[in-house]
């Protein structure tokens, strides 16, 4: 398993380094996603369900930023997606300039369709352009259904959120309709998404959504 370290950029044009970056990765036909939540929401329980669901008509990468460890990267690989990880020196974001370093250290040839799973949190994360063609975030359902109102920007800069741990929903106090009325307030054109993958429910419909994308 390949790590690399990773520091913060020296640059200060970030956007502009992201719009770069975003540009080159269109002409090579690769979609990036920045996917960002918080910690223990399941990020990576959701990559490996649409890496199985996808297997065989998308080719999959998954670029993966933690402040330490290789352990979510040993289960992307192990599922046969191509994956590397990154760790970020303790910063706790994913701004352009790493992001290009950490893809640079990947195999993109043939690949359709990659994946930044950025550091857990619901700050830091939505404040740096990453050079994603796309972001989107996770709301897990024993998170609670205030999340719109506690972190606003992460809504904000999202351009599709995913409600995950549908199954847990009997057993927690979240009210999905008022979950989708807050992001829909901060941010008209969010896509929502519902779905649990350990059952499958949604999954089909958001995968649709990701393979729609795939033309650029």
């Amino acid at each position: 398993m390949k790590v690399i370290e990773l520091h913060a950029s020296v640059t200060s044009s970030n956007d502009k380094d992201a719009e770069l970056l975003r540009n080159e990765l269109t002409e090579k036909g690769v979609f990036l996603i920045n996917l960002m939540s918080s910690a223990g929401s399941g990020k990576t329980t959701l990559l490996s369900k649409i890496i199985t669901d996808l297997k065989g008509k998308v080719n999959v990468a998954v670029l993966e930023a933690d402040i330490e460890s290789d352990v979510d990267a040993k289960k992307i690989e192990a599922l046969g997606a191509t994956s590397i990880q990154v760790h970020t020196d303790g910063m706790c974001h994913m701004d352009a300039g790493m992001t290009r370093a950490g893809l640079e250290a990947m195999d993109l040839t043939n690949i359709d369709l990659a994946f930044l799973e950025n550091i857990g949190n619901l700050i830091c994360p939505a404040e740096y352009d990453t050079g994603a063609h796309a972001n989107v975030m996770i709301l897990s359902v024993p998170e609670g259904d205030d999340k719109p109102l506690k972190y606003p920007l992460m809504f904000r800069e999202s351009d599709a959120l995913v409600i995950t741990k549908a199954d847990a929903l009997p057993y927690f106090n979240f009210d999905v309709e008022k979950a989708k009325e807050r992001a829909l307030f901060l941010n008209p054109n969010i896509k929502i998404f519902l779905v649990s993958a350990k059952t499958g429910q949604g999954m089909q419909e958001l995968e649709d959504w990701l393979c729609t994308n795939l033309a650029l």
